[in-house]
């Protein structure tokens, strides 16, 4: 396994940033921190306002995946769907390749997420005519939580990697 990003290295948690729905006017609260080298991705979702969703996303850093067959996390879950979301520079600004996993609630568990599985998205919706993901040019990761339910939500994150 080659670790990408591991939160025990005690500078991650400065590295990401919270994009919640508050942009478009909803209410969802969401951020990242670091607890004992797990990074946490929690807060609570709101369907007001039209909102819904919670997101972090990580500084820029080139990440040269183009002899990888996908990416892998070692997550533990709250049984709530969500999404891995890549930033390139292959997409307008905004929009990114998402794949969703579910992991089971309290269990710790390695989700391998193949670059197939990856699709084209701006806020939503998927973007037509635009070609796969070429995992050479990644350069952005964030987690996104957009299952249409409110409430508290928590995963756990030991690290993503190369399987």
């Amino acid at each position: 396994m080659t670790y990408l990003i591991d939160f025990r290295d005690p500078g991650e948690a400065s590295r990401w940033r919270a994009i919640n729905d508050g942009v478009m006017g909803g209410i969802s609260r969401g951020g990242l921190h670091v607890e004992d080298g797990i990074g946490i991705f929690s807060g609570e979702t709101s369907l007001a306002n039209n909102g819904g969703f919670a997101s972090v996303r990580r500084d820029p850093e080139a990440f040269d995946l183009g002899s990888a067959a996908g990416i892998a996390l070692h997550v533990r879950g709250d049984g709530r769907a969500y999404q891995l979301r890549l930033y390139t520079g292959q997409l307008p600004q905004g929009a990114a390749y998402r794949a969703s996993f579910q992991p089971s609630a309290g269990e710790w568990q390695r989700v391998t997420l193949p670059w197939h599985d990856f699709e084209a998205v701006f806020r939503g919706r998927l973007l037509a005519d635009i070609p796969p993901i070429d995992p050479a040019g990644i350069d952005q990761v964030g987690l996104m939580i957009v299952d249409k339910a409110a409430g508290a939500f928590r995963l756990e994150v030991a690290w993503l990697g190369v399987p």
